[in-house]
């Protein structure tokens, strides 16, 4: 019995430090449950730091204890996740990343130690529009589920180190 209430008890620190992991540049927008057992898909909104106007949704899927408890794996959320950015004013494009790779804009810890979502946006010069990609990055089998939003740069974008040729070109 004694074994029992103190496995119980590590689920709900381990619950509670996984909850605690969030991006200081996120805002919980909400949570709609889907279950009987509390797990739950959580609904953030993250601010491009470097592109002014722009806003990202990003939809996860949060494990209850319950959940933990019947799966027995304790340390780990699902990577499913989902990503929708929009306009949400004027566009200001700051120094941005215009590798292929692109720059991380957000990071969240979904398991204890090894896994994160993350949401990178990509310039795609020939197009001239910003591509968001959430995915899930882990130490080995990296997670194939993934999600995409494009937001074209079309009409009047600022470019606070002057727009790259291809923009130029576009405008």
């Amino acid at each position: 019995m004694i074994k029992r209430i103190a496995t119980l008890g590590l689920a709900a620190i381990v619950a509670v430090s996984l909850a605690a992991c969030g991006d200081a540049k996120s805002t919980n927008v909400g949570s709609v449950g889907v279950d009987w057992t509390g797990n739950d898909i959580s609904v953030e909104a993250v601010a491009d730091p470097k592109v002014q106007g722009v806003v990202c949704h990003v939809a996860y899927f949060n494990r209850s204890v319950i959940d933990r408890l019947q799966q027995g794996n304790w340390f780990e959320d699902p990577s499913y996740s989902a990503v929708d950015c929009n306009a949400s004013g004027p566009i200001t494009v700051g120094d941005i990343n215009m590798n292929k790779g692109g720059e991380e804009i957000f990071q969240q810890a979904r398991s204890l130690i090894w896994k994160s979502l993350r949401v990178s946006r990509i310039y795609d010069a020939e197009n001239n529009s910003l591509v968001y990609l959430a995915h899930t990055r882990e130490l080995q089998q990296g997670s194939g589920k993934m999600s995409l939003s494009v937001i074209p740069l079309d009409g009047s974008v600022t470019w606070t180190k002057g727009a790259p040729k291809a923009a130029a070109t576009a405008q």
